[in-house]
């Protein structure tokens, strides 16, 4: 199945897929709102504003799989919007290892890092950048606004716009 056919569920409960939203150029990171990397959001957001005219948008999926989330979507929407002014796509909280995880999760996994490592997530804030051409992950401590993940999202979008 393709990544923008998988069954999702937004935070406010509605059903979904990525394919809903007008974005070719994805950022899917697992977020969580106790973590050390917490304060990536006001990166993330900063890249939303910065390229969401240009076919992009970042995605949340709160996980509380290593036991740093809030207890409930509703917490994590209100966390997020008023300490962050989150403004991009928020889905209901996932697993993203185990035998509970989320089918997205379970064909992101398969995708290796820079350094050829694939497999389970191994922490939060694990930034998946899907293209039209590829899919490229990037572990926690790479920052949103890394010059890797910017400049390919500025070569994915600037391709589609040729």
């Amino acid at each position: 199945m393709r990544l923008d056919d998988i069954p999702l569920t937004t935070i406010d409960g509605r059903a979904a897929t990525l394919a809903d939203y007008a974005a070719p150029v994805k950022l899917i990171v697992n977020v969580a709102s106790r973590c050390g990397f917490t304060p990536q959001y006001e990166q993330l957001e900063a890249l939303q504003r910065r390229y969401r005219d240009r076919g992009f948008s970042v995605f949340g999926f709160p996980s509380n799989q290593f036991e740093q989330e809030l207890d409930s979507d509703e917490a994590v929407a209100d966390y997020c919007s008023t300490t962050w002014g989150v403004t991009f796509p928020m889905f209901a909280r996932v697993e993203v290892n185990g035998p509970g995880r989320h089918p997205l999760f379970a064909q992101l996994a398969e995708v290796a890092d820079l350094t050829g490592d694939a497999g389970d997530i191994r922490w939060n804030f694990e930034k998946f950048l899907v293209t039209p051409f590829a899919t490229t992950r990037f572990r926690s401590a790479t920052v949103p606004d890394d010059p890797e993940i910017t400049g390919r999202i500025e070569s994915a979008a600037g391709a589609l716009a040729e």
